[in-house]
Formats: C-alpha cells, sequence, structure tokens
C-alpha cells in the first residue's frame, strides 16, 4: 500500500484546526511568580516537511527539548509537521496574524519582501558551505531586515530545505527532454520563470498536494531536493531524478513578533539560541543525508542522471534572461547577486 505523507488534509479538517487555534495558545496559570515568568506558555511550530524529514528531527530533538528544559517547563513547545495546520501560505499567514507562533516556512514572503527571493535565485550557490556562509553572515541580515516592520514576524534562523532537482516519470538527459514536461513548482514567480525557460509547462500547487497529482498523472514530475522525494513518498510515483542542482531552498525560522515581545529576555534568549541550534543540526543531517538518500531511492528503483558540463551550462543560459530582469527591476540586485558570487 502506498504511503501518501504528503497528501492534502480534508478542507473541513483544515478549517477545524484552524478554529482550534485560537484556544492551542493561550497561557497557564501557574503558582509562584505573576507576570510573563509566572505563566507556562506554549509554542505552537508549523512546517510542511514529513514527520521523518532532518527538519522535523531537528525540531523534536534540539529546539523542542532545549526551550523546555531551560526554561524550566516555562515554554512548551507543540510541533506540527507535514501541513497539519494548513499549507505553508497559511501556515506562514497564521504566524504573521497570531494565531500560530512560530512557522518555518520557505520564502513565500517574497512576494511582498522582494530580497527574500535572493537565495532562491537559479544557480546561485556552489555549495552548503557557501550557502551557510551567505545566509548566516551580514547578507542573511540584510535579506530579513524588513520582515518584522512588514509582516509582524521576527526571523530567528535560517534552515535548509536543500539543492532542488527535477524527479519525473521519464529521463531528462539533454534540454529538448524539458519540452512538453509537466512540472508541479512552488507558485513562487521566480520557479515558474525557470521552469518555463527551460522549456517546461509549469503547474503551481501546493507541496501537500504533489503526491496525489503525480499519482494521477496530472503532473510528470515535481523539482525538490532528493531528502523531500524520499521522505513524502513521492518516490514511489516517479522513475527517474535529475540532478540538475537547479536552485537552493532554504527555510527559516519565524515567530511571531507580538508574541516573541510579551516574552521575558531570558525567554527570548532561551528561543533564539534553540533556533539556531537546531537549524544547524538539521543543515548537517541534510547535508550528511545526500549520499544515504540517493541509495535508498536507487534501491526503490529510481535512475540519477547527472548533467554533462553541456547540459548544466545549456541550463544556465536558458536562466540569464531571469536575471537580466531581476537586475532591470531592481537597483539593489546586481550588487547583491555579485557579494554572494564572490563570498
Amino acid at each position: 500500500m502506498k504511503k501518501r505523507k504528503w497528501l492534502g488534509i480534508a478542507s473541513s479538517l483544515t478549517i477545524t484546526a484552524a478554529l482550534l487555534l485560537a484556544g492551542c495558545g493561550k497561557e497557564e496559570k501557574t503558582s509562584g511568580s505573576g507576570g510573563a515568568g509566572g505563566a507556562v506558555k506554549t509554542i505552537k511550530v508549523a512546517h510542511y516537511f514529513a514527520e521523518d524529514h532532518p527538519q522535523n528531527i531537528a525540531l523534536k530533538e534540539v529546539f523542542k527539548k532545549k526551550v523546555e528544559e531551560e526554561s524550566k517547563g516555562k515554554l512548551k513547545v507543540q510541533i506540527f509537521a507535514n501541513s497539519t495546520l494548513g499549507a505553508e501560505k497559511e501556515f506562514y499567514d497564521g504566524v504573521r496574524n497570531g494565531t500560530i507562533e512560530m512557522g518555518i516556512p520557505g520564502l513565500i514572503m517574497q512576494a511582498d519582501l522582494p530580497k527574500m527571493a535572493v537565495p532562491e535565485w537559479p544557480f546561485l550557490f556552489r555549495d552548503f558551505d557557501h550557502v551557510k556562509s551567505v545566509l548566516n553572515g551580514e547578507i542573511g541580515k540584510e535579506l530579513t531586515a524588513d520582515m518584522e516592520s512588514k509582516h509582524g514576524v521576527k526571523p530567528l534562523a535560517w534552515s535548509a530545505n536543500g539543492f532542488r532537482m527535477f524527479s519525473s516519470n521519464k529521463p531528462i538527459e539533454k534540454m529538448e527532454d524539458f519540452k512538453g514536461f509537466r512540472v508541479r513548482m512552488p507558485n513562487i514567480p521566480n520557479y515558474i520563470k525557470l521552469g518555463e525557460a527551460l522549456g517546461a509547462n509549469v503547474s503551481p500547487m501546493p507541496i501537500s498536494e504533489v503526491f496525489t497529482a503525480l499519482e494521477q498523472k496530472v503532473v510528470d514530475g515535481q523539482d525538490n531536493p532528493i531528502a523531500t522525494l524520499r521522505q513524502s513518498g513521492w518516490y514511489e510515483v516517479q522513475s527517474h531524478v535529475l540532478e540538475s542542482k537547479h536552485m537552493f531552498s532554504p527555510n527559516l525560522y519565524i515567530i511571531n513578533s507580538k508574541f516573541w515581545n510579551g516574552l521575558t529576555k531570558d525567554q527570548q534568549k532561551i528561543i533564539e539560541t534553540a533556533s539556531k541550534e537546531a537549524a544547524d543540526y538539521e543543515f548537517e543531517l541534510l547535508e550528511k543525508s545526500y549520499n544515504e538518500d540517493k541509495k535508498f531511492l536507487k534501491e526503490n528503483k529510481i535512475k540519477f542522471t547527472e548533467p554533462d558540463a553541456e547540459f548544466k551550462k545549456e541550463m544556465e543560459k536558458r536562466a540569464q534572461p531571469l536575471y537580466e530582469n531581476i537586475f532591470k527591476e531592481n537597483e539593489w540586485a546586481k550588487d547583491l547577486y555579485d557579494r554572494i558570487k564572490a563570498e
């Protein structure tokens, strides 16, 4: 029987969950000192990854454990994996409006905050070390600078989804193979434009709908890191992977600003430190898991294609018009691109 880890939640259940959210975040009064430090606060953390994805493992093993232990029980963490509290936009909006305290979205906020699109520019990063150097440094702070003032969420730490690759139900070995290829990509302009530039027919949809779309052949493939391909069970309805590494996909630990400001300084420090340690651990898990994931997928009859130099060069060439438009529309973009490449 096929796994369906990423099947969408029935709309009635999503609505029910949303209605219950307000009650979940109430403070539990305890005996002893009053004020912010005298109440037990529950932190709901929402994300779209599967239960056994490195992102969820890091949350359970590092973030939850550290926050609850170091706060001496005054902070409790509830983790909602696998789009339990809605698809990415829904839980991101939940963190913005305070019905959810924390989330780990991708860069869905880039429609309003253009600099948040930068890490997902095509063929930008060389490797994981390059990614960590950029995002954990001054450039990473620059990218997130407007999140709190414009969206009401405080960024805490960068984490990783990974280098994206195309999975498919047919081999993709040259540019011509993209023609007529129906691919699911996130509903984000840079993704859609890149897919179309490569020659594919792009179908944007939430990640929670991907398994069904692949299974029912609504689309021929999708693009994600192979850890997601494995943990989401999509390999059961795919046969090939192109190791294109066409884009790096990060995630971001965020917290509702109003909730954050209601915490004590010590509680804020605990959460911020735990977020960074969990994110670092997740980066480590994801980077180490690549060969293991690839071995697992091969054992499950997934065939890998590594693009040769000519094919990779042609894909990068197809992406250049995207950069020309980005540089034209944003006066800051060329300088930022050059600084990232030189990092």
